[in-house]
């Protein structure tokens, strides 16, 4: 049998089962998933704060100047998307559930906000002495946070998840459900 650290190895196959079979060589690569909760989580959150904090009004205000329908109901809707469904990624609860409304928002903040700006997310205008000034963000960011959902919600959640517990928990009494109905 020919492995990677073989002499007799074919080189191409190696490369190919280095290349494509990463995942499967290393048990360290289920935990993948982690980095992107934490981050995609917490981020969302910190976002949902921000607007919080500045006040429900002030992100109204701008949803009015975007002719968002319904702005101050518009405006708690996106403050608890991104409160409670950043804390549910955190935790790897219903990821791919609460994906659908953040995603959406996403999408919304792209479209109406950030498209015209381009596609990098930084923009370097000017170095002076209170420091850097930068110009308005593109949508890379928004990209970003999208890839990382559709990734927790096609690749799962990974371990140490809500989810998991709530799979394993439903299969537990599925079977013993099942053992109890062959049983009688």
């Amino acid at each position: 049998m020919n492995t990677i650290l073989s002499p007799t190895a074919d080189p191409k196959q190696s490369l190919r089962d280095i290349a494509f079979d990463l995942p499967g060589r290393f048990a360290i690569a289920r935990w993948a998933p982690i980095p992107l909760r934490l981050i995609l989580g917490f981020g969302f959150m910190q976002h949902g704060f921000a607007k919080l904090s500045k006040g429900p009004d002030a992100l109204a205000a701008i949803l009015h100047a975007l002719a968002v329908p319904a702005p101050h109901f518009m405006a708690w809707v996106t403050i608890l998307t991104e409160l409670l469904g950043g804390l549910a990624i955190l935790l790897g609860a219903f990821v791919s559930l609460v994906s659908l409304p953040m995603a959406a928002l996403l999408l919304v903040a792209i479209f109406t906000v950030h498209l015209p700006y381009g596609f990098s997310s930084i923009k370097l205008m000017a170095v002076t002495a209170a420091g850097a000034q930068f110009g308005p963000p593109g949508y890379e960011c928004d990209l970003l946070y999208l890839a990382c959902l559709a990734a927790l919600v096609l690749g799962g959640p990974g371990p140490l998840a809500i989810d998991g517990l709530l799979r394993k928990n439903k299969r537990t009494l599925k079977d013993k459900r099942h053992h109890d109905w062959s049983a009688s």
